[in-house]
C-alpha cells in the first residue's frame, strides 16, 4: 500500500492567524480603553466631550499590539496540539 504524504497545513495556519489578528488587535484596543477609562476614574481625569477616557489612544495602540500577539500565538499553539493528537491517532 502506498504511504500518503503528510498534510501540508500551511495555508490553514495562514487563514488562521489572519482571522485571529484582526480580532486581537481589534479586541485589546477595546480592553485596554476599558482599563483607561478605569485608570482616568481613579486618578479623577475629565475627558475631552465625546472621547472615552484620557489619553485612550495610547492604551488602545498598546492593547492592539498585545491582542495582535497573544490571540492568534494562542490560537496557532491550540490548533497544532489538535493536529499533533489527530496525527498521532492516524499514524501520520
Amino acid at each position: 500500500m502506498a504511504e500518503t504524504p503528510p498534510l501540508d497545513r500551511r495555508a490553514q495556519y495562514i487563514g488562521i492567524g489572519c482571522l485571529t489578528s484582526a480580532g486581537g488587535a481589534f479586541g485589546g484596543a477595546m480592553v485596554a480603553v476599558l482599563i483607561a477609562k478605569v485608570v482616568g476614574t481613579l486618578t479623577r481625569c475629565e475627558p475631552i466631550e465625546g472621547l472615552p477616557a484620557c489619553n485612550w489612544q495610547n492604551f488602545a495602540g498598546w492593547g492592539a499590539l498585545i491582542g495582535l500577539a497573544i490571540l492568534p500565538t494562542t490560537a496557532l499553539w491550540r490548533v497544532r496540539q489538535s493536529h499533533v493528537a489527530e496525527d498521532a491517532k492516524t499514524g501520520d
